[in-house]
C-alpha cells in the first residue's frame, strides 16, 4: 500500500482509539458523518466549478477522509475495511469495462453504452435476489436530490421499454401537465397543487432526458443566471438611493431586462 494511504488509515485508526483518540471522532457512526460526506462533495464539486486545483487537490483529499473513516468504523464492527472498499471498486471497474480489460470490442458508443448499462442491471439483479428487492428501481438512493433521483428512476423504467420512442408526446405532456396545475390553482385546493406541481416536475425532467440535458445542472445553471441578474437590480436600484421594497415592480422588470443585456445569457 502506498505510505500516505497508509499513513492515512494509521491516523484514522489513531483517531478512533477509545482511550488515546479524540473524542469527537471516537463517538462518531455512519448516519451522525453522513451530512459532512455530502458537505464534502458539494465542496469538490465547488472547486471544479471555480478552477481551483489546488482547492481541488485539498477537498478530495476530504472526501477520502470520509471514505476512510467510514471505513475505519466498518471495520471496528468486524464488517469490512478500506482493501476491501478498494478491491470491490476494482473488481467493478473491470468488470463493467470487458473492452479495456478483456477482449471484448464495441462497434460504437451506442453499443458501449448499452453494455454498460446492462452490467448495472446485472449487478443489481444479483443484488436483488441477496435482499428480496425485484423491482427494477430497486438500488437508486432515497436521499438522492429530487431531480437525479426522478431523473435515475425514468432512465431505469427507460432501459427496460417504459418511455416514449421520441421527443414529441414529451413536448404534449409538459403542456397537459401544465394545464392540470392551472385546473388546481383555479380549484384552490392545496394538496392538489401540490400533487400537478409534482406531475409537471417530473415531466419536465423527462423532457430533459430527452433532449439529453442534465436537468440538476441545468437547474444550477439557471439559478446562478438568475441570481446574477438580480444582484444587477440590487444595484441599480441602491444606485439610486432607495431600498428595492420602494420600487414598482414595472421598474425592476425593466432593470431586469437590462440586466439581460448588459450580462448577457450567462
Amino acid at each position: 500500500m502506498l505510505k500516505n494511504t497508509q499513513q492515512l488509515l494509521d491516523l484514522m485508526a489513531r483517531l478512533r482509539h477509545p482511550e488515546q483518540g479524540c473524542p469527537w471522532d471516537v463517538k462518531q457512526d455512519f448516519a451522525s458523518l453522513t451530512p459532512y460526506l455530502i458537505e464534502e462533495a458539494y465542496e469538490v464539486i465547488d472547486a471544479i466549478e471555480r478552477n481551483d486545483v489546488d482547492d481541488l487537490r485539498t477537498e478530495l483529499g476530504d472526501v477520502l477522509l470520509q471514505v476512510v473513516f467510514h471505513s475505519q468504523i466498518a471495520n471496528e464492527q468486524g464488517l469490512f475495511n478500506f482493501e476491501q472498499v478498494a478491491e470491490s471498486i476494482c473488481d467493478k471497474l473491470i468488470r463493467r469495462h470487458p473492452h479495456v480489460f478483456a477482449d471484448t470490442v464495441f462497434n460504437s458508443d451506442a453499443e458501449r453504452q448499452q453494455a454498460w448499462e446492462q452490467a448495472k442491471a446485472d449487478e443489481r439483479q444479483e443484488k436483488n435476489k441477496a435482499t428480496a428487492q425485484a423491482s427494477v428501481l430497486a438500488g437508486v438512493a432515497s436521499s438522492l436530490p429530487a431531480l437525479m433521483a426522478c431523473e435515475k428512476i425514468q432512465d431505469r423504467a427507460a432501459h427496460h421499454g417504459f418511455d416514449w420512442p421520441e421527443v414529441a408526446p414529451v413536448f404534449a405532456k409538459v403542456h397537459e401537465e401544465l394545464d392540470e396545475v392551472k385546473e388546481a390553482f383555479e380549484s384552490g385546493d392545496q394538496a392538489h397543487i401540490q400533487e400537478e406541481i409534482g406531475d409537471l416536475l417530473l415531466v419536465v425532467v423527462n423532457l430533459a432526458r430527452h433532449l439529453k440535458v442534465n436537468p440538476e445542472i441545468a437547474l444550477k445553471e439557471s439559478t446562478q443566471k438568475f441570481s446574477k441578474r438580480f444582484r444587477y437590480i440590487e444595484q441599480q436600484v441602491a444606485l439610486s438611493g432607495r431600498e428595492l421594497l420602494d420600487c414598482e415592480l414595472a421598474e425592476l422588470d425593466a432593470f431586469w431586462n437590462e440586466a439581460k443585456q448588459v450580462l448577457g445569457r450567462r
